[in-house]
């Protein structure tokens, strides 16, 4: 088993931030890594492992193990009551056919199985039902961020025409009718008027209990050593270290609540969506999307904004290249301050074969 000198637990205090620090990686000669030594790294607790590898330097959290909801003392059982029948109920759409839950599905991480989900009379919007778990610790939603709160998010998807397509006007009228709903809004709020806001509190209130399914990754988390096989554990050392995946998945979400171009605009072509851009009108917003939670990812595809990625390996195989880098296509895109630049975090990852298999088997167990 090698030894760690002094000299290397310094550069794993700070950060494994530069390609010479993690070419001096302790567990790893040449092209081999010994599990023995990786284990040895991570049979401590978590405030001790291994610093991860931050593009950039900026500010990261670190992991952490699922926190099931604080019930009652979060959410009174009353209001997520209610929020829970609201969820579910397809009255809150004007066709009577589509509830949150037919795109946000339970069994599926709360996204969808299909790449764009089939709104009102058939009509698809541009982007992918993104998953809810872990959603009480976003700072922004919808993949634009252009809702602050979930209770501002909770009447987009309601009102949208691509979607539910319920006038909200006369949302609050149409439940005030079905029976049980005063009687639920009066538990929930001490009468039994049914309104707006309450309709948008009481669905942000169940949002917000929606947490991961833990898993081994989470036994791992808390000290239980052999919870990862080593295929696992090496997965997880690559994200935080060679991969960079740490640098905007991070925290408790494995997300850092930050919007970032991956060359995956289309700008010009079938599929264009100019993403951030469309809520702060900025130029450099062009193709930002927000960092998606990572956590049970293996169930919330297909992936990315768009969803047309059907396969995480897929998508560790565009990481690994550095991602799309697209060029203008003529001389009036190249003039256009609008031209998606890429973001600068992304690199070429040089990842083996085998390590690629390792950082999927890793993502797979989230």
């Amino acid at each position: 088993m090698m030894r760690l000198s002094i000299k290397l637990l310094s550069m794993l205090a700070a950060g494994l931030g530069s390609a010479a620090a993690f070419s001096a990686e302790p567990c790893r000669q040449e092209a081999t890594w010994d599990v023995a030594c990786l284990r040895q790294h991570y049979a401590v607790p978590l405030k001790a492992w291994p610093a991860p590898r931050i593009e950039g330097g900026g500010e990261w959290q670190e992991m952490a193990p699922v926190a099931p909801p604080d019930l009652p003392k979060t959410v009174p059982y009353a209001l997520l009551r209610l929020g829970i029948r609201l969820f579910y109920d397809k009255a809150l759409s004007d066709s009577g056919e589509i509830a949150c839950a037919s795109c946000h599905r339970p069994d599926h991480a709360f996204a969808d199985t299909l790449p764009v989900t089939p709104g009102h009379a058939g009509r698809k919007g541009m982007r992918n039902a993104p998953a809810l778990v872990g959603v009480s610790h976003a700072s922004s939603l919808f993949w634009d961020g252009r809702s602050p709160t979930l209770e501002h998010q909770a009447l987009g998807p309601v009102a949208d025409p691509a979607e539910m397509a319920m006038a909200l006007d006369k949302l609050p009228g149409k439940l005030a009718a079905i029976a049980g709903y005063r009687e639920d809004f009066r538990r929930a709020y001490g009468d039994d008027a049914v309104t707006l806001p309450r309709i948008q509190s009481a669905l942000a209130a169940y949002e917000r209990t929606l947490v991961p399914t833990a898993t081994r990754f989470d036994d791992f988390l808390k000290g239980q050593a052999q919870a990862l096989n080593d295929q696992e554990l090496l997965g997880l050392h690559l994200f935080r270290t060679k991969a960079g995946c740490m640098t905007c998945h991070n925290g408790p979400a494995l997300s850092d609540n930050k919007f970032h171009n991956l060359g995956l605009t289309y700008f010009g072509r079938k599929y264009e969506d100019l993403g951030r851009h469309k809520v702060t009108g900025e130029p450099q917003d062009v193709g930002k999307f927000k960092t998606p939670t990572l956590r049970n990812v293996a169930q919330s595809g297909p992936w990315m904004h768009n969803g047309l990625f059907p396969s995480l390996r897929g998508i560790l195989n565009m990481y690994n290249a550095g991602m799309p880098r697209p060029k203008p296509a003529n001389a009036v895109q190249a003039a256009d301050p609008r031209f998606p630049v890429n973001s600068e975090l992304l690199k070429p990852l040089e990842m083996s074969e085998a390590e690629v298999q390792a950082l999927a088997a890793f993502l797979n167990v989230l």
